[in-house]
């Protein structure tokens, strides 16, 4: 690319996460600029319609949505993250939008107070069930890393922090998502894709959310235990 980019990103943002992965696949020289989404800049008001991150400004122009900007990074640079045949790629794109909306979940789970914490559990451990038998492994689609396999270590990465606080059994610990998510995990564009104190952020994060989740975190922090109502797996 001609012009350097500047990702304006937030530390914990999911979506930010799915754009670096792109942009450090693709060898793409860029800046990356942090702010409070709590408290945005005037500038970045200005230039973001929606109001959201991640924003990518090539110079005078500006791109927002994560999807989008993934997107035109795969067009514009060499080599390509999804499959070449029409139908694999609407098939990767349709579970990147799976991808989203599991996100979603995981902001219904870890928002959810005792009394809705089970349901909340159960529907996200059903997504992660529901794409095990799409994985063709090591990777989504084999052995080549793609778009969809960033995306969902945004998602994996949420869960490498709730295993510190409780065994939610989300997923078969031995089954094709864990070995997927082992191989995504591992690879170096994911791993670095968050800064490096993600995890303390996340907590401290979750902590404030006066959640079941948040509970847990206190009780364990104290040695207490919190018991919850489960459904058999």
């Amino acid at each position: 690319m001609k012009t350097k980019p500047t990702l304006i990103s937030h530390h914990l943002c999911p979506y930010v996460q799915r754009a670096v992965i792109v942009l450090t696949e693709k060898g793409v020289d860029h800046e990356r600029v942090y702010i409070d989404l709590a408290d945005k800049p005037a500038w970045f008001t200005q230039i973001s319609p929606l109001g959201r991150v991640p924003v990518l400004t090539v110079g005078r122009d500006v791109l927002f949505e994560s999807q989008v900007i993934a997107e035109y990074l795969e067009e514009v640079t060499e080599g390509s993250l999804h499959p070449a045949d029409a139908l694999a790629k609407a098939r990767h794109r349709s579970w990147i939008e799976f991808g989203s909306e599991t996100l979603k979940a995981i902001g219904t789970f870890y928002r959810a107070n005792a009394a809705e914490f089970e349901t909340a559990r159960a529907a996200l451990a059903d997504r992660f069930n529901r794409i095990g038998g799409e994985i063709s492994g090591p990777y989504f689609s084999g052995a080549e890393f793609r778009m969809i396999d960033g995306v969902w270590g945004t998602i994996f990465r949420y869960l490498d922090v709730f295993d510190t606080i409780e065994d939610f059994r989300l997923h078969e610990p031995n089954g094709p998502v864990a070995e997927w998510r082992s191989a995504v995990m591992a690879r170096p564009s994911v791993m670095n894709a968050a800064p490096g104190d993600y995890s303390r952020r996340l907590r401290q994060f979750l902590l404030a959310r006066n959640s079941h989740i948040s509970t847990l975190i206190r009780d364990r922090a104290t040695g207490k235990r919190t018991a919850v109502t489960r459904v058999s797996s």
